[in-house]
């Protein structure tokens, strides 16, 4: 089995942490259909609490036996999608997608190319932005025996300099996880645990630094109790710890 992605080392305790408190997300409804040829529709809506609605239809075809999917949006903000993936057809472990998108109002053309390469002990990612830059992000992990170390980076062809830098550190079982992760060009800390102390209880928290803000650290806190098999009750909690430069 392959690591996680780079921005999933912490996944279990950020999903904790920030999933499922609908009243601080907006609304969400999402509808999915398959007709008789095998084209899957789906129709995705979005709603803020400010008031703006989003949603988009997508139409997707699936060849699994060739590794061939092509899947086409429009959105209401009148933005054309088209997406081709291949999987496990360039090489073995790798999947190669080509997307573009296009605003017919203004003429915009977007094009990027997305990269990924799975292995049992590494997971490494390329996405290609052609149009703007163009510019290239770059994550890998390297995983075993539940350890994890991941690194990120971005670079700008056209200013031919390395934007962001981001690395990552865990550790992953079944019953916990923690990661600690340096991002913003090594400038942010976050440290992060996540325990499933049973079928019914899990906790997690999180901490993180800004060093180039003040001494301050925050905190979050969750934890989930699951009442029976189709309902669960979750809190969080999130406070400001205050230390001391002296």
């Amino acid at each position: 089995m392959s690591p996680p992605a780079f921005a999933d080392i912490a996944k279990a305790s950020n999903d904790l942490i920030n999933r499922d408190f609908y009243h601080a997300a907006g609304g969400n409804l999402e509808v999915k259909s398959k007709a008789p040829n095998g084209i899957n529709f789906n129709v995705k809506g979005k709603s803020s609490h400010e008031g703006s609605t989003s949603g988009s239809i997508e139409g997707k075809y699936v060849d699994a036996p060739n590794g061939f999917t092509l899947t086409q949006s429009w959105t209401t903000t009148n933005v054309l999608n088209t997406k081709v993936e291949l999987d496990n057809q360039i090489a073995n472990g790798l999947k190669a997608e080509f997307a573009t998108d296009f605003v017919p109002s203004s003429k915009d053309f977007g094009a990027k190319i997305n990269l990924a390469f799975k292995q049992p002990y590494f997971h490494a990612r390329a996405f290609f932005d052609l149009m703007k830059g163009p510019t290239a992000n770059i994550d890998a992990v390297l995983g075993r025996d539940g350890f994890l170390v991941g690194v990120e980076t971005s670079y700008d062809v056209q200013k031919a300099s390395i934007t962001r830098s981001a690395a990552a550190v865990g550790y992953t079982v079944p019953q916990y996880s923690t990661a600690i992760t340096a991002t913003n060009n090594f400038s942010v800390f976050s440290a992060a645990y996540y325990h499933k102390v049973n079928s019914e209880v899990e906790a997690g928290a999180k901490a993180t630094w800004d060093s180039k803000g003040s001494n301050n650290v925050g905190l979050e806190v969750a934890s989930k109790y699951r009442i029976d098999p189709t309902s669960f009750a979750k809190v969080r909690e999130s406070a400001l710890v205050l230390t001391d430069d002296g």
